[in-house]
């Protein structure tokens, strides 16, 4: 009887394949786009006078973006 009070212990859970595969790629794809979308399309529209700031700042919003809707994939 006593053989039996011992606990089997699993271990945590894996994740499925889609999580641990395609989400990250998929996550990494649609983070690229945006990042280099953004980017060319700031240095298009120039308004004159921005100079250099214009691609920096939507450079930066664009990562900002990216890391805050995708960091925790």
């Amino acid at each position: 009887q006593e053989l039996m009070d011992v606990e089997v212990k699993g271990g945590p859970p894996r994740p499925h394949w889609y999580e641990s595969h395609v989400q990250p790629c998929v996550a990494e794809l649609l983070g690229s786009a945006l990042f280099i979308f953004i980017g060319c399309l700031s240095v298009l529209e120039d308004a004159g006078g921005t100079g250099r700031l214009q691609p920096a700042l939507a450079h930066g919003l664009a990562l900002a973006v990216t890391v805050a809707v995708l960091g925790d994939i």
